[in-house]
């Protein structure tokens, strides 16, 4: 039976991975200017299905206490933001994410790539967690600024499909976030502005569809899961800007031309595996390697589905601006979608992607991840014979990370796929196993 790598040395700083680092860069430093220079406003607001069209086209400064909270864990200077929260009475099971970033905004909010400052209007769009809600209620407390919770109705309808009656309760709410925009802004709304954001955003996410497909060449140009999280960023961040398109032109580039040499992220492609779940964040590389070193590489996952689901069909329309913006927040995300809708999610990427198995990245501190990954891995695993391999830390708190443990699982999962294609081999040359 053939033997994993040590390790695999691998340089992921591409012309895409460089032109992130300069953009999002100067993205925190606009949030840096905004906290110690009063340039503009601050509006805090969720990764899933925002509509931060509407925040742009005023010119204010989106905010996200989301990717705050992952900075400080991939800086690795997480843990005192936590325990600061612990200290005041947050509970050890409360989301990881939440934690650190309160722990940071009761203080000075100076992080190793930012200083946050404190917001004009905390938007929260409330897509799929219940936490949510609780989050961005606290932050007002804590502060300030004024708060509108936008509510999001779940699909409810057996289609899957939003109501006409749910787009308009959306869109409504969205008129009343313009009142409170232009009253923050001291501007009325520029339509055509706005259009024109929304027309950013549709491009966007055409070209982050069309690299989507591209893992589904063997072998993959990227990992879906860790190099992915290079391009999410820009995607969440700077959707709906001209810096935001030219780099996603970038990357489809740098990608097609990878498929066309049949290159991929590492040397040699032995499993393709869909994962499910957020990663660990102050342990992503050694995280990566656990995987890398047996040739295993990510070609589809649904954390990077987080804030849409653009391969599946969705695109903005800036004929229907409100409209579109109100569809992405109810249908096109991960988030507010049943456990049924999960499944058929994983299961057109196991089928159409080509992966030999399923990985669950199951996270303590997120309910709305973890919750019911247990029968997910049992309806997989035996009612569609699908090799499933569930395994927990947390996205947030290194508390809950133990590499010995993972390595011990991962190890095993893939020594087992190793064995059942030796023994597929040997049946198709005639042999025994």
């Amino acid at each position: 039976m053939a033997k994993p790598a040590e390790a695999v040395k691998t340089s992921y700083q591409g012309q895409m991975h460089l032109l992130q680092k300069d953009m999002m860069g100067r993205y925190f430093e606009r949030v840096t200017r905004c906290a110690e220079q009063g340039e503009g406003k601050a509006v805090y607001m969720l990764i899933s299905g925002n509509p931060v069209e509407l925040v742009q086209a005023f010119d204010l400064v989106p905010v996200y206490p989301e990717i705050d909270a992952l900075q400080l864990a991939v800086k690795k200077a997480a843990l005192p933001f936590i325990q600061k929260a612990e200290e005041i009475g947050y509970s050890m099971d409360n989301c990881a994410y939440v934690k650190a970033d309160v722990g940071m905004f009761l203080g000075d909010r100076k992080t190793p790539f930012a200083t946050i400052p404190l917001p004009s209007l905390i938007l929260c769009n409330y897509v799929g967690c219940n936490v949510y809600l609780q989050w961005f209620e606290h932050l007002a407390e804590y502060c300030d600024g004024e708060l509108y919770n936008l509510d999001i109705p779940f699909l409810r309808d057996p289609s899957g499909k939003p109501t006409k009656a749910d787009v308009d309760y959306v869109v409504r709410q969205l008129e009343e976030v313009i009142e409170v925009l232009e009253r923050l802004s001291g501007k009325k709304l520029d339509w055509a502005k706005l259009k024109r954001i929304v027309a950013l955003s549709s491009e966007t996410g055409e070209l982050w569809s069309k690299i989507k497909a591209l893992t589904k060449n063997v072998p993959t140009p990227y990992d879906a899961y860790f190099d992915s999280v290079t391009m999410m960023a820009p995607l969440y961040c700077l959707r709906g800007t001209e810096d935001g398109l030219k780099f996603f032109q970038t990357a489809l580039k740098e990608m097609e031309e990878k498929v066309q040499m049949g290159a991929g992220p590492l040397p040699e492609e032995r499993f393709r595996f869909v994962i499910e779940g957020p990663p660990p964040w102050p342990y992503l590389r050694t995280f990566r390697d656990l995987f890398s070193k047996w040739g295993a590489v990510a070609v589809a996952s649904t954390y990077s589905t987080v804030g849409g689901l653009w391969e599946f069909g969705f695109k903005h329309d800036p004929n229907r601006p409100l409209e579109s913006i109100a569809e992405h927040m109810l249908e096109w995300n991960v988030t507010n979608r049943n456990f049924l809708q999960r499944y058929q999610q994983i299961r057109r990427y196991l089928e159409e992607w080509s992966a030999d198995a399923l990985v669950i990245h199951s996270v303590k501190s997120c309910r709305l991840f973890s919750a019911g990954q247990g029968d997910m891995r049992e309806y997989f695993t035996k009612e569609l014979n699908v090799p499933t391999l569930l395994i927990e830390s947390d996205i947030e708190d290194p508390r809950y990370f133990s590499e010995a443990q993972l390595k011990n699982r991962i190890d095993a999962f893939f020594e087992s796929l190793e064995h059942q294609k030796l023994v597929r081999q040997t049946k198709a040359a005639g042999g025994k196993a």
